[in-house]
């Protein structure tokens, strides 16, 4: 008939639209709730000084913020273990920690291990770290998760290794005093 009105269509279309705006507002509320965690596990990488180490140039003071948080270009050696540098934290997938769950990378922030067992260098301070309220840990991987992926491998290498890359070394005070001024 027409002109007749269907009552029924009319409340199923609003029911729709009600339902519809409903999940709209909670994908919009997630995604602040997300973008809040990706602010505050940047402020919280920012404040623990992640980039010094992990981003090219950051331990010269000349940061290479297109390779942000990409992998240094310094080593830290710890006499007799070798000289580690800092990992790759982008999202990228060969080189980085884009094949990494948030779990992981919290279990490498709080423990000092990586998916496979292994463990982290000294020299990354996770034993502070552990410490780390779940909120804030997981803020952290979130935000690592959100930033743009780096091709950059980065390699740690053995006390005999030759070392190509500048190395940042704690020396016992003997060992440093006997170094030629040149080097002090």
């Amino acid at each position: 008939m027409a002109g007749t009105f269907d009552f029924k269509a009319a409340a199923l279309a609003a029911a729709f639209a009600f339902l519809t705006s409903q999940v709209h507002a909670a994908e919009t509320q997630s995604a602040r709730a997300d973008e809040g965690q990706v602010a505050r596990g940047k402020y919280l990488v920012s404040i623990a000084g992640c980039n010094d180490c992990h981003t090219p140039g950051g331990m010269f003071g000349n940061p290479d913020m297109k390779r942000y948080l990409g992998g240094s270009d310094v080593g830290f050696s710890i006499p007799t273990q070798g000289v580690f540098v800092g990992a790759n934290l982008t999202p990228d997938a060969d080189t980085g920690l884009g094949k990494w769950t948030a779990d992981q990378v919290v279990t490498a922030l709080r423990k000092g291990k990586r998916p496979d067992g292994s463990e982290i260098s000294g020299v990354m301070p996770w034993a502070s770290y552990a410490h780390l309220t779940d909120d804030d840990a997981y803020a952290i991987a979130a935000f690592l998760r959100s930033l743009p992926p780096v091709a950059n491998k980065i390699t740690s290498y053995k006390s005999a290794d030759t070392v190509p890359i500048a190395v940042s070394t704690v020396l016992p005070p003997d060992a440093y005093n006997a170094l030629p001024a040149a080097l002090k």
